[in-house]
């Protein structure tokens, strides 16, 4: 199989590959956006690989193929993707998206997530979330929304998802397959944060609805929540 070729990296071969000038996706033309999702997407992890290799009922192979050989093998293979690679990928998108400006113009990541895990490839929403008496919602990122609070001047993400939870009354429906969080920010002008620690580990324990979790009292299984 050709994913046994290009497997994702780790550890010292990815410092080994990744690190030093000319590595990573090159930018162009307000790519930003969609070259950091892609590198954050398969870099590292394959646990999004399905969308490279198997047909999903709605997928379009040009798209899958172009995905796969020309932007994941190489950036795994030789750490760097070329600008016209991505721009390849962003021409199909503006064909398929009937969105005449994904080849020029700067995109929230969710958009070119929905697009592409959603109208091309047709795979299932990642995320299920409630809110306290709402319907269910599926979707397939999870962007970090929540007030400037002063104690928080380098957080990690850990932090910034129960906080953002919290403040939006949310809960994981179900345990997710993969969790893309999208972290905070305000375009060009103003950052909440200068910068964000990641947790290599996300506890998502407090997130889940309905999970039993331990009394912070007593030690047994706890039928009340405080917030």
């Amino acid at each position: 199989q050709a994913s046994d070729s290009f497997p994702p990296l780790r550890n010292e071969a990815a410092v080994r590959v990744l690190r030093g000038r000319m590595k990573g996706i090159q930018g162009h033309c307000n790519s930003c956006y969609m070259d950091a999702a892609l590198f954050s997407l398969f870099s590292c992890t394959s646990v999004l690989d399905s969308m490279l290799f198997k047909p999903f009922p709605l997928c379009d192979r040009n798209v899958q193929s172009i995905l796969r050989d020309e932007i994941v093998h190489p950036l795994r293979k030789t750490g760097f993707v070329r600008a016209r690679s991505v721009m390849h990928l962003r021409e199909q998108l503006t064909e398929k998206g009937q969105c005449s400006s994904f080849t020029n113009a700067e995109k929230d990541p969710e958009e070119f997530l929905n697009l592409i895990m959603h109208q091309i490839l047709g795979i299932e929403p990642l995320l299920k979330l409630q809110s306290e008496g709402q319907k269910e919602q599926d979707c397939y990122c999870y962007q970090i929304f929540m007030d400037k609070q002063e104690d928080l001047v380098v957080p990690d993400v850990q932090q910034l998802v129960e906080r953002s939870f919290l403040s939006s009354d949310l809960k994981l429906v179900e345990i997710p397959s993969c969790f893309i969080i999208q972290m905070p920010r305000f375009g060009k002008e103003y950052k909440m944060f200068s910068k964000i620690i990641p947790s290599l580990k996300l506890d998502i324990t407090d997130l889940l609805l309905d999970s039993p979790r331990e009394c912070c009292v007593c030690g047994d299984v706890a039928t009340l929540e405080c917030s």
